[in-house]
Protein backbone atom coordinates (compact mmCIF):
# COMPACT_ATOMS: atom_id res chain seq x y z
CA UNK A 1 0.00 0.00 0.00
CA UNK A 2 0.99 3.54 -1.20
CA UNK A 3 0.07 6.67 1.48
CA UNK A 4 -1.31 9.60 -0.02
CA UNK A 5 1.05 12.57 -0.52
CA UNK A 6 -0.14 16.51 0.20
CA UNK A 7 0.55 18.57 -3.14
CA UNK A 8 -0.43 21.90 -1.03
CA UNK A 9 -2.40 23.02 1.78
CA UNK A 10 -4.64 26.11 1.68
CA UNK A 11 -5.63 27.95 4.72
CA UNK A 12 -9.44 28.03 4.68
CA UNK A 13 -10.57 29.41 8.15
CA UNK A 14 -8.30 30.49 11.30
CA UNK A 15 -10.13 30.23 14.73
CA UNK A 16 -7.33 30.70 17.11
CA UNK A 17 -5.67 27.84 18.20
CA UNK A 18 -9.18 25.20 18.59
CA UNK A 19 -9.80 25.07 14.91
CA UNK A 20 -8.01 25.73 11.42
CA UNK A 21 -9.50 24.77 8.06
CA UNK A 22 -7.64 23.88 5.03
CA UNK A 23 -8.17 22.59 1.80
CA UNK A 24 -5.72 19.77 0.50
CA UNK A 25 -4.71 19.17 -2.75
CA UNK A 26 -4.34 15.04 -2.47
CA UNK A 27 -2.30 12.82 -4.85
CA UNK A 28 -4.13 9.36 -4.23
CA UNK A 29 -1.86 5.82 -4.43
CA UNK A 30 -2.74 5.43 -7.71
CA UNK A 31 -2.01 8.77 -8.65
CA UNK A 32 -5.06 10.57 -9.05
CA UNK A 33 -5.26 14.16 -7.71
CA UNK A 34 -8.28 15.28 -5.69
CA UNK A 35 -8.17 18.95 -5.69
CA UNK A 36 -10.25 20.20 -2.78
CA UNK A 37 -9.74 17.68 0.20
CA UNK A 38 -11.34 19.24 3.68
CA UNK A 39 -8.75 19.02 6.57
CA UNK A 40 -9.74 20.21 10.06
CA UNK A 41 -6.87 20.70 12.28
CA UNK A 42 -7.88 21.10 15.84
CA UNK A 43 -4.95 20.36 18.81
CA UNK A 44 -4.17 16.94 20.14
CA UNK A 45 -5.76 16.51 23.43
CA UNK A 46 -5.97 13.84 26.46
CA UNK A 47 -8.38 12.00 28.34
CA UNK A 48 -7.44 9.84 31.18
CA UNK A 49 -9.27 8.20 33.69
CA UNK A 50 -8.45 8.34 36.77
CA UNK A 51 -8.27 4.80 39.55
CA UNK A 52 -8.94 5.85 43.38
CA UNK A 53 -6.62 4.35 45.68
CA UNK A 54 -9.66 2.35 46.84
CA UNK A 55 -10.00 0.69 43.46
CA UNK A 56 -13.27 3.32 42.59
CA UNK A 57 -12.97 4.96 39.12
CA UNK A 58 -13.73 8.95 39.04
CA UNK A 59 -15.78 10.05 36.22
CA UNK A 60 -17.72 13.56 35.56
CA UNK A 61 -21.43 13.91 34.80
CA UNK A 62 -21.51 17.08 32.65
CA UNK A 63 -23.84 18.61 29.61
CA UNK A 64 -21.53 19.34 26.78
CA UNK A 65 -22.51 21.61 24.08
CA UNK A 66 -21.35 19.37 21.33
CA UNK A 67 -22.96 16.66 22.83
CA UNK A 68 -26.94 18.02 23.13
CA UNK A 69 -27.20 16.23 26.21
CA UNK A 70 -25.66 15.90 30.21
CA UNK A 71 -23.30 12.93 29.81
CA UNK A 72 -21.50 10.65 31.82
CA UNK A 73 -17.41 11.59 30.54
CA UNK A 74 -13.62 11.25 31.19
CA UNK A 75 -11.80 14.80 31.88
CA UNK A 76 -8.93 15.89 29.22
CA UNK A 77 -7.88 18.61 27.16
CA UNK A 78 -5.72 19.86 24.81
CA UNK A 79 -2.40 19.24 24.95
CA UNK A 80 -0.33 23.10 25.66
CA UNK A 81 2.43 23.87 23.38
CA UNK A 82 5.61 22.85 24.88
CA UNK A 83 3.75 19.54 27.10
CA UNK A 84 4.27 16.30 26.42
CA UNK A 85 0.69 13.97 26.49
CA UNK A 86 1.63 12.84 29.95
CA UNK A 87 2.65 16.11 31.26
CA UNK A 88 -0.90 17.65 29.72
CA UNK A 89 -2.95 14.13 31.68
CA UNK A 90 -1.40 14.97 35.09
CA UNK A 91 -2.31 18.87 34.49
CA UNK A 92 -5.57 18.25 33.80
CA UNK A 93 -6.48 16.03 36.26
CA UNK A 94 -5.22 18.30 38.38
CA UNK A 95 -7.29 21.03 37.43
CA UNK A 96 -11.04 19.35 36.75
CA UNK A 97 -10.74 16.56 39.54
CA UNK A 98 -8.24 18.11 41.63
CA UNK A 99 -6.45 14.89 41.45
CA UNK A 100 -2.90 13.53 41.56
CA UNK A 101 -2.06 9.81 40.69
CA UNK A 102 1.18 7.66 41.14
CA UNK A 103 1.12 6.10 37.83
CA UNK A 104 -0.08 6.96 34.53
CA UNK A 105 -0.96 4.07 31.96
CA UNK A 106 -0.78 5.84 28.46
CA UNK A 107 -3.48 2.93 26.34
CA UNK A 108 -2.22 4.48 23.07
CA UNK A 109 -2.66 7.75 20.60
CA UNK A 110 -6.09 7.68 17.94
CA UNK A 111 -7.13 9.73 15.59
CA UNK A 112 -10.05 11.28 15.84
CA UNK A 113 -11.18 11.24 11.92
CA UNK A 114 -9.07 9.13 10.08
CA UNK A 115 -9.35 11.21 7.02
CA UNK A 116 -10.07 14.40 7.97
CA UNK A 117 -7.52 15.52 11.28
CA UNK A 118 -9.59 16.56 13.78
CA UNK A 119 -6.41 16.21 16.60
CA UNK A 120 -5.23 13.30 17.95
CA UNK A 121 -6.61 11.49 21.43
CA UNK A 122 -3.92 10.21 23.48
CA UNK A 123 -5.78 8.29 26.28
CA UNK A 124 -4.46 7.50 29.83
CA UNK A 125 -5.44 5.66 32.98
CA UNK A 126 -4.58 7.08 36.04
CA UNK A 127 -3.71 4.55 38.74
CA UNK A 128 -3.67 5.06 42.62
CA UNK A 129 -5.32 9.03 42.17
CA UNK A 130 -6.26 10.35 45.39
CA UNK A 131 -7.77 14.19 45.50
CA UNK A 132 -5.39 16.56 46.74
CA UNK A 133 -7.61 19.34 46.15
CA UNK A 134 -10.71 20.80 45.14
CA UNK A 135 -10.98 20.92 41.61
CA UNK A 136 -10.40 24.51 39.91
CA UNK A 137 -11.08 23.97 35.81
CA UNK A 138 -12.17 27.02 34.77
CA UNK A 139 -14.37 24.82 32.35
CA UNK A 140 -17.47 26.36 30.86
CA UNK A 141 -19.40 22.99 31.83
CA UNK A 142 -21.10 22.48 34.88
CA UNK A 143 -19.33 19.61 36.46
CA UNK A 144 -19.98 16.69 38.79
CA UNK A 145 -17.46 14.36 40.21
CA UNK A 146 -18.60 10.59 39.86
CA UNK A 147 -16.94 7.99 41.70
CA UNK A 148 -17.74 4.27 39.89
CA UNK A 149 -16.99 0.79 41.05
CA UNK A 150 -15.82 -1.14 37.98
CA UNK A 151 -19.24 -2.87 37.63
CA UNK A 152 -21.10 0.04 37.90
CA UNK A 153 -18.40 2.00 35.11
CA UNK A 154 -18.71 -1.49 33.01
CA UNK A 155 -22.67 -1.08 32.98
CA UNK A 156 -22.71 2.60 32.49
CA UNK A 157 -20.26 2.12 29.13
CA UNK A 158 -22.03 -1.02 28.11
CA UNK A 159 -25.65 1.40 28.65
CA UNK A 160 -23.78 3.84 26.16
CA UNK A 161 -23.53 6.48 29.16
CA UNK A 162 -20.35 7.77 27.97
CA UNK A 163 -21.58 9.69 24.47
CA UNK A 164 -18.45 11.10 23.01
CA UNK A 165 -16.09 8.33 21.18
CA UNK A 166 -12.81 9.47 22.55
CA UNK A 167 -14.87 8.63 26.31
CA UNK A 168 -15.97 6.04 25.17
CA UNK A 169 -12.44 4.29 24.08
CA UNK A 170 -11.06 5.12 26.76
CA UNK A 171 -13.38 3.49 29.25
CA UNK A 172 -13.59 0.03 26.78
CA UNK A 173 -9.67 0.22 26.82
CA UNK A 174 -9.35 1.14 30.86
CA UNK A 175 -11.60 -1.86 31.79
CA UNK A 176 -9.40 -3.85 29.40
CA UNK A 177 -6.75 -3.13 30.99
CA UNK A 178 -8.33 -2.92 34.60
CA UNK A 179 -9.32 -6.86 33.76
CA UNK A 180 -6.03 -7.90 32.31
CA UNK A 181 -3.80 -6.61 35.59
CA UNK A 182 -6.36 -7.47 38.18
CA UNK A 183 -4.86 -9.48 41.04
CA UNK A 184 -5.81 -13.34 40.97
CA UNK A 185 -9.23 -14.14 42.77
CA UNK A 186 -8.64 -15.55 46.42
CA UNK A 187 -7.78 -19.24 46.63
CA UNK A 188 -6.28 -18.82 42.82
CA UNK A 189 -3.32 -18.25 43.33
CA UNK A 190 -1.87 -21.30 42.83
CA UNK A 191 -4.28 -22.82 39.98
CA UNK A 192 -2.62 -24.15 36.67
Amino acid sequence: MKPWKTLTRELVLDFNRWLRIESHKIELHDGRVIEEWPWVVIPSFVDVLPVLEDGRILCMRQFKYGVGEISLSTMGGMIDEGETPEQAARREMFEEMGCEAGEMVFLGKYASDANRGCGLAHLFLALDARQVTAPDSGDLEEQELVALTPAELRAAFMAGEFRMLSWAALVGLGLMYLDSHAPPALGQENVI
